[in-house]
Parts: C-alpha cells; sequence; structure tokens
C-alpha cells in the first residue's frame, strides 16, 4: 500500500541565513515501517504537496510547534478528499490534545516496533484514535538506518554546496534542561544506539557531511570516545551538540571529523572563554546557543553578554528567546503566574516573545533579541561566518580526497584554481 509521508512548511527566524535541511523524524520513521508499505515523502519546505495522491494513507510528520497549525491545515484537506490521516513526531506529542480534532489517528512517542499494529488495524478498518507509547520506549536496538532513499537530494542543495545528513547515535537525556521538552518526550535515561549499528548506518550515507542530532553527546564518557574512535576511519565531517569537556575526548572527537559544535553561551565566565578555547585548540569551530529573557537577566546582563560573545571568538552565534514550550517547567511555571500572553503556536520559534519577562517589557525584550543579532553580525555576516566554517571543511575535504564538488564554478571562485587541479 501506498502511505505519502508530509512534512510540513515553517517559517524561519528572521534575519538567519536560509538554508534547508533534510528532516530526520520522517526517515526515521519510514524505517520501521512493515515491508509491504511503500513510504513517499513530500517536504513542503522544498515543494509542494500532491493533494490528489493515489496513496491510501496520509501522515504528517511535525517537529516544531510553529508547524503545528499548517499540519492541521494539511490534514483537513486530506480529510475532504477522503483520505485517512494519521500525525506523529515531537511536536504532535507536544499538543496532542489539539491535534487529535484534525487527524483520524495520532501516534505518540517512538515508532520502532509498533507500525505492524498501527498498519493492520489502517487494513482492517479499525484505524485507533490514539496509539500513545509516551511511557514505552523501544528496544533501542531495534533502530535502523534512516530511509535516506526518499530524500529528493537535490532538492537539499544551498547554492550548489552540499548540505548536511543529519543522523543519531543515541536517544534520551539525563539532563533536565528548564526551557526543554525531551524528558518529557523520551525520558530522563540516556540510551546509546549500539556502536557497531551506528557505524553501519554511518556507512550508509553517502554525504560526507553529518548532522549528529543526539541531545549530548556529553552523556557518557566511554560510550563518547568509543564512539568518536570508530568513527576516525570513515572521514566524516560533522556538526554536534556539546561535546565532553575532556582533552582526550575533544582529541578523538578531532580525529573523527568534528567541523562544529553548537555551545550554549549562558554567562560571561572565564570557564566559556575557555572552554571556546578549546574547543578551538582542536580545529572545532563553536556556534554559541544564546538563549534570551530568562527571569535571572536584566536589560544589562543581555548588554554584557552581548558584548561578551564579541570577545571570545565565537565562529557564529545563534539567538533565541526563551519559550515556553508546552509540557517544559518554563510553560508550567509562566502559564501558572500568567505570564503567558500568546498561545498562538505559529509564534512559538523561538525568535518572538509571548510571555511577559520579569524585568522589562516583552516588546523591550524583542527589541534585544533583535539588538544581539544584529550587533553580533555587524561586521560581519552570519552568511560569511558560515562560509568561513564552509571554508574550512572543504580545504579539510580536500586534503583528505574526500571531498566531492557540486558546484565547480562556485569553489572555483572561492578556493582558487590551484586548489582543486
Amino acid at each position: 500500500m501506498k502511505f505519502d509521508i508530509i512534512y510540513p512548511r515553517w517559517n524561519k527566524l528572521e534575519g538567519q541565513t536560509t538554508f534547508t535541511l533534510p528532516p530526520h523524524g520522517p526517515v526515521v520513521m519510514a524505517a520501521a515501517l512493515p515491508d509491504w508499505v511503500e513510504p513517499r515523502f513530500t517536504d513542503e519546505n522544498v515543494e509542494d504537496i500532491n493533494f490528489d495522491t493515489d496513496a491510501e494513507f496520509v501522515g504528517i510528520s511535525m517537529m516544531l510547534s510553529t508547524q503545528v497549525k499548517r499540519g492541521w491545515e494539511i490534514a483537513t484537506e486530506f480529510r475532504k478528499r477522503g483520505k485517512k490521516v494519521m500525525f506523529g513526531g515531537i511536536s504532535t506529542m507536544l499538543h496532542a490534545e489539539e491535534t487529535t480534532q484534525y487527524g483520524d489517528s495520532v501516534f505518540l512517542g517512538e515508532c520502532e516496533g509498533r507500525m505492524e499494529e498501527v498498519f493492520a488495524d489502517f487494513k482492517a478498518g479499525k484505524l485507533k484514535p490514539i496509539y500513545n507509547y509516551m511511557n514505552q520506549l523501544p528496544d533501542i536496538n531495534l533502530v535502523g538506518p534512516a530511509r535516506r532513499d526518499l530524500y529528493k537530494r537535490e532538492l537539499y542543495n544551498h547554492k550548489g554546496v552540499q548540505m548536511v545528513d543529519l543522523f543519531h547515535a543515541s536517544r534520551g537525556c539525563q539532563f533536565s534542561c528548564y526551557p526543554c521538552a525531551v524528558s518529557y518526550l523520551g525520558g530522563r535515561k540516556f540510551r546509546p544506539r549500539p556502536i557497531d549499528r551506528s557505524i553501519e548506518e554511518l556507512m550508509t550515507i553517502d554525504n560526507n557531511r553529518l548532522f549528529i542530532v543526539d541531545n549530548s553527546l556529553a552523556q557518557n564518557k566511554q560510550w563518547e570516545m568509543d564512539l568518536f574512535r570508530e568513527m576516525i576511519p570513515l572521514k566524516k565531517k560533522w556538526i554536534s551538540h556539546t561535546i565532553e569537556d575532556d582533552p582526550k575526548v575533544l582529541d578523538l572527537a578531532a580525529q573523527a571529523g568534528a567541523w562544529y559544535v553548537y555551545q550554549a553561551v549562558f554567562d560571561t565566565s572565564d570557564y566559556i572563554k575557555e572552554r571556546i578555547k578549546r574547543y578551538h585548540d582542536y580545529g572545532i569551530g563553536v556556534e554559541g546557543t544564546i538563549l534570551l529573557g530568562l527571569d535571572n537577566q536584566t536589560e544589562d546582563d543581555i548588554k554584557r553578554l552581548i558584548d561578551f560573545l564579541l570577545e571570545i571568538d565565537l565562529d557564529l552565534a545563534e539567538f533565541t528567546v526563551l519559550t515556553p514550550f508546552p509540557h517544559t517547567k518554563v510553560y508550567d511555571d509562566l502559564l501558572r503566574a500568567g505570564r503567558i500572553f500568546d498561545h498562538d503556536w505559529n509564534h512559538y520559534n523561538a525568535g518572538k516573545v509571548v510571555y511577559t519577562p520579569k524585568h522589562m517589557t516583552a516588546e523591550r525584550l524583542q527589541e534585544l533579541y533583535n539588538y544581539a543579532w544584529d550587533t553580533f553580525y555587524k561586521d560581519e555576516s552570519q552568511e560569511q561566518k558560515m562560509f568561513n566554517l564552509l571554508t574550512n571543511v572543504v580545504l579539510r575535504e580536500m586534503n583528505e580526497g574526500t571531498y566531492v564538488p557540486r558546484n565547480r564554478k562556485l569553489i572555483n571562485k572561492s578556493f582558487g584554481n590551484d586548489v582543486i587541479r
């Protein structure tokens, strides 16, 4: 049977360099489907949806809160045409109660080992309104290689440059950060995939550039080091969230191809300054992730933090405002205090203030958010800083003989004729 998987469009943050990455959740789910199901994938961010499809069943995969209203619209259109629609994905779990109103079925939780039941029910005309596996985590050994063959690969180049493919080596997170919903979604237990299975999947990925999307790699030092050690021969170049602050780990990460990391910058301490320097000492770039609007931040604190960022040699910075996503502690706290004034999920993009801050007005926090972007990128644009990181990785690939040119004119212009002869 034919099963169309739809990934709704969403609006990028204003001012950010815009490029589109292939989403990970839909193709991970597709890998768990029964053999007799033929999945087809449409990412509305890069192509139009065919509402007149011949598929028997439609799945809508939603990752972000800013996708849910569009996902509901898409479901409504398909159901007008007599199609059965099932929702799944992270933001389906965060907005489950509302989402049940728009689909024939809602799937909550991780999909491995569960899709046979869902599709057998559909085939028998007994599709359940809700499949809730939120508290029944599957065996991590069931996670297989994602169905990346479903991507229309040509749609994920940016100006002729190959972007990254997404990959995960673990699930769950033992930390419980204030604005984060991961502990609700997948529990606080760190669940690493067997390293040999992860390496097998990595070897199937043609793209040399990866984004390892694990919540944090810094959860089990021995596992982290073993993973990096096994990745070294693959000569991949990758981005990830935080890596353990340990010279042995950083050295192995660099050998394994660490390109740059996302590192939270939460204060102006010497520790943060030295943390960034240690990454750089091992040739690993850093994109600082900076959260504005916490209750312990005054206007002066935010301005001081932005000045600090200019001093510590960050390669990139990404600013967000505190956003009270459902099923987080920040949501519960702000809702209880009556401080959330905007419940339009389209505005929950981490770039729009939807609550009343403690030390300033919402309007002033929005101004400071815009000021942060403008100030950090005043002398060198985000696109140029990103290009600098890309230049570094291309040169490393060329030195190792792993570079695959997609746009010779662009590379010739950027790196010179001698480099590519």
